[in-house]
């Protein structure tokens, strides 16, 4: 049986409890520090909070402990992870491979043991075969995929380790391979490999050649659109990948909680489509769900597949660098409707309601407005330059949407079999009885007495009452209740609050035997056992601390201790050459001409372009 994960991203724990609630098996979240993101941190009780909810499901919390460490820090980062693994973490998503040593017993080797499994993070630019084996030696029980890969090179990286597989299946995408863009540092000082990313892939550039002219200006040119893989999903778990990694460390509840309901619900379909090959990582499931997900309605930069097919495609969201929504129509005419308001006619089948946000392409970029009145296809609104017929009209915020994911009353139950069954008499007092078995397999039996109750005069009634009473709901669980055929003729006369507490009482004893729970791959960190080989730029293997320094061999430091001058900022599969039409190897595309530039951060960067690897590099 192939247990596949759905891994939910939480900026909090109410966060990441929402997100189980809605479906996800397992969720990862930041530490107090040492996360990519530095805005997302949490102090290690709220972290505690989460996994005691979790746990109860048999869902899993990993905690992000993946940037890069400094010497001066690996005592604090030992502590940090001793703490996290005190609170109840699952796992840690770690960057640097000192974590590997510092799991074996701190900076001196001589302290407790970290005993969670260690999963190699996107950050440590898995990509290749060959580097997720060495990941795999040196102890990581699980790496994470580069999301620049083919289906096929997934499945060789799968078919080549013995660890899981994780992917990231939807949301915000880098353009630069992962754990190897240095652009934000070269910028502003502010390295994504210590969770300060400005983010200057969504900046605007002009983009100009070596001889000065201009080619296109104000233009988001390293800016992606968002993964959204959630027609390949089946693929994808033929191929190897065991956990699917929605992105959002930043995002807000209600795309937390939509995205995870549309996945979760991609995901047990497969599951009853193939049920003696694939389950789910964890048990229960989603009661009170109030809204159909959809993730056209939540944040996105449009969408994209990325390389999953193999071949290349259009990924650029340079005039979207910001979420851009569903299309809803076109605008057929703009007219005045008051001093300061418009009346905007719109060619559109969209339900359209009163506060929706909207956006549209301009030549300033994506201009946004609120729709103050909306009734059909009319929008009453501030006066908004830019809008003409023709407009092709985005709503990027539905007030509707969002005010059913706000009132939603999602929640995570489990469910339980109940065999009930009664024992004694009138005179000698009866005794009520129930044998329990939980949807995660835990079997238990639980009886408590009854006293000495009068006969019940219909017996039928009471039969039904029981029954009844004992198949509802109680703390997180939901009973199923059966009645036992072998109950006395004389049944005795219970009422319906002696019912309910007995009911409770199922669920606390319950509580007190611990969720089964889907193991996961043991951690083996064997620092020294790793073939862990400097890549042709030596500074990219981000060497930050003399533990690291001691896997790699002698080298260069990692950039941000380094700055070296002229460095390849980043690397990608995504290419401006093909997204204008200027691919060489391909047919009807124009030539281009000379050395390309972008520029508007206060400095020049220069485009390389590798044509025998299909990338393009960023040079600063």
């Amino acid at each position: 049986m192939t247990y596949l994960e759905l891994l939910a991203p939480a900026r909090n724990a109410d966060i990441g409890i929402a997100a189980i609630d809605c479906g996800a098996d397992a969720v990862y979240i930041a530490g107090p520090a040492f996360g990519a993101r530095k805005d997302a941190g949490n102090p290690v009780s709220e972290i505690a909070r989460l996994c005691e909810y979790a746990h109860r499901f048999g869902a899993r919390i990993f905690v992000t402990v993946n940037t890069l460490i400094f010497e001066s820090e690996l005592q604090e980062c030992y502590r940090l992870m001793l703490d996290c693994q005190k609170a109840g973490a699952d796992a840690l998503i770690v960057q640097d491979p000192a974590l590997l040593a510092l799991a074996a017993g701190g900076p001196e080797g001589k302290g407790e043991k970290v005993s969670i499994p260690l999963h190699a993070s996107t950050q440590c630019s898995i990509r290749t075969p060959e580097r997720a084996a060495a990941l795999a030696d040196a102890g990581f029980s699980r790496v994470v995929l580069e999301r620049q890969l083919s289906l096929e090179e997934i499945r060789r990286i799968a078919a080549s380790v013995d660890a899981e597989i994780e992917a990231f299946v939807h949301g915000a995408l880098c353009v630069s391979y992962s754990g190897e863009c240095y652009l934000s540092e070269k910028l502003a000082g502010r390295s994504a490999n210590r969770g300060a990313c400005i983010q200057a892939c969504r900046g605007r550039y002009d983009l100009s050649d070596d001889k000065g002219n201009v080619l296109a200006r104000n233009k988001a040119f390293l800016s992606l659109k968002d993964f959204n893989l959630l027609g390949k999903l089946l693929p994808l778990a033929e191929a190897g990948v065991t956990s699917f990694k929605i992105e959002g460390r930043l995002k807000s509840a209600s795309y937390v909680k939509n995205v995870v309901k549309a996945y979760s619900d991609a995901f047990d379909k497969i599951v009853s489509t193939y049920p003696d090959k694939y389950a789910r990582a964890s048990f229960g499931r989603t009661e009170g769900c109030s809204f159909t997900p959809d993730v056209d309605k939540t944040f996105n930069r449009a969408y994209t597949e990325l390389f999953i097919g193999g071949r290349r495609g259009h990924w650029a969201a340079t005039d979207a660098p910001k979420s851009m929504g569903e299309r809803i129509g076109e605008v057929i005419s703009v007219k005045p409707a008051g001093k300061n308001t418009i009346e905007v006619s719109l060619r559109s089948k969209a339900q359209l309601r009163n506060g929706d946000g909207f956006a549209f392409v301009s030549g300033e970029g994506i201009t946004g407005f609120r729709g103050d009145i909306c009734r059909g296809g009319t929008i009453i609104c501030k006066r908004t330059e830019g809008l003409v017929p023709g407009t092709v009209l985005y709503r990027n915020i539905s007030s509707e949407f969002e005010k059913i994911l706000a009132s939603d009353g999602s929640h995570r139950v489990l469910d339980v079999d109940a065999t009930i069954s009664i024992s004694g008499s009138s005179q000698e007092g009866y005794k009520l009885e129930a044998r329990l078995t939980s949807s995660d397999g835990r079997k238990l039996l639980h009886v408590e007495a009854l006293g000495n109750l009068p006969v019940a005069t219909n017996r039928e009634r009471m039969l039904a009452m029981i029954e009844a009473q004992l198949s509802k709901s109680a703390g997180h669980y939901v009973f199923h209740a059966a009645i036992d055929a072998g109950l006395p003729e004389d049944l005795p006369l219970i009422g319906a609050a002696r019912l309910n507490e007995f009911r409770r009482n199922l669920a606390i004893v319950l509580d007190v035997l611990p969720c089964n729970r889907i193991p996961l791959g043991a951690s083996r960190p064997n620092p020294g056992g790793a073939a862990f080989i400097r890549p042709e730029e030596s500074y990219k293997a981000n060497v930050a601390n003399h533990i690291s320094e001691g896997m790699y061999g002698p080298g260069e430091k990692a950039y941000e201790l380094s700055h070296r001058k002229g460095a390849e900022l980043m690397r990608s599969k995504y290419c401006i050459r093909y997204e204008l039409g200027y691919c060489p190897k391909e047919k009807g595309h124009s030539k281009p001409a000379g050395k390309w530039f972008l520029s508007g951060n206060g400095q020049p960067l220069e485009l390389v372009f590798d044509c025998a690897k299909c990338e393009m590099a960023v040079i600063g």
